[in-house]
């Protein structure tokens, strides 16, 4: 089997939930939401796991989840760091610079394709089966050949507030067409929508969106690098607050023919801790999943 790399994305500390939501036990042993991720992977088959980190919550994260993984699958750390960009951090910013300045930060470590995931949401089996069935067989050729699994929107929503998704247009043939990110979606009595500029706009049910549930070839880094600088100028209005989205690089790569990504449908239900009312309902759900046997009581046994 080829190898595959399982990046995951934890150097947020969680400011809506108000902790280090990514170590919060979930589990009916002291399970964390990562740990069922790393479970469901090496279960699929991924040979390595990196976790992208602050530096200063290394010791933290290695006590509660990377020293029990070690003799399981090959592990690396990644520090993201809101220094490293180019010309240096002479905005005085202390805000992360976002989702594909954290994944750029992966690149000394993963040689192989690899899937990107964030840290705080469970996907379900399907998800991590369907990222390396991709990953196994993917090439790039003319163009980048990419993958995202495609989340039904209202399989992913919270009871307790907003979350942030990039909604997706899929071609007939299954090719991701645009995403653009919405960084406030809501449920409402009478329909799902996103709030911009003050007015909320529905969004058609059943629309595919990005849980940043992607697969990638190492190409993706080359352009993460050097789409850095631009931004980076762009921003200058915003420049303590503006986030370089990952999806925004991918769909730029879509609209500039440079790369095709295929959406991977996922039936699965998303369980995310967004808030901290969040947790008991995943709590229960993960021990219905336990008494049904799809994880055992404790998982690394």
């Amino acid at each position: 089997m080829n190898q595959t790399t399982l990046v995951v994305m934890a150097a947020g500390l969680g400011s809506r939930y108000g902790g280090l939501k990514q170590i919060d036990p979930i589990g009916p042993s002291g399970e964390i939401i990562i740990d069922y991720s790393v479970f469901d992977a090496v279960k699929a088959g991924f040979s390595k796991v990196v976790f992208i980190i602050k530096k200063e919550n290394e010791a933290v994260f290695r006590e509660v989840i990377g020293n029990k993984l070690e003799n399981i699958v090959d592990v690396d750390y990644a520090f993201q760091d809101v220094n490293d960009i180019p010309g240096g951090n002479i905005y005085g910013r202390e805000k992360p610079w976002g989702t594909g300045h954290a994944v750029l930060a992966a690149k000394p470590y993963v040689k192989t394709p690899f899937a990107v995931i964030n840290a705080d949401d469970f996907y379900g089996r399907s998800t991590f089966t369907g990222l390396q069935d991709f990953l196994c067989s993917v090439e790039d050729n003319e163009r980048y050949q990419y993958a995202m699994m495609g989340f039904v929107l209202e399989n992913t929503l919270t009871d307790n507030g907003s979350v942030a998704r990039g909604i997706c247009e899929v071609s007939k043939d299954g090719l991701l067409q645009k995403i653009t990110e919405r960084t406030k979606i809501q449920k409402f009595p009478d329909a799902t929508k996103f709030e911009e500029n003050g007015i909320w706009t529905p969004i058609p049910e059943g629309s595919f969106v990005s849980m940043n549930t992607w697969g990638f070839t190492v190409s993706i880094f080359d352009e993460l690098e050097k789409r850095l600088p631009e931004f980076l100028k762009n921003s200058q209005d915003n420049i303590l607050k503006a986030e370089y989205f990952l999806p925004s690089v991918v769909d730029a790569l879509i609209q500039e023919k440079k790369a095709d990504v295929k959406v991977v449908p996922c039936q699965e239900k998303w369980y995310g801790v967004t808030y901290k009312e969040d947790k008991q309902p995943v709590m229960d759900a993960i021990a219905a999943m336990v008494n049904a046997g799809t994880y055992p009581k404790k998982l690394w046994s």
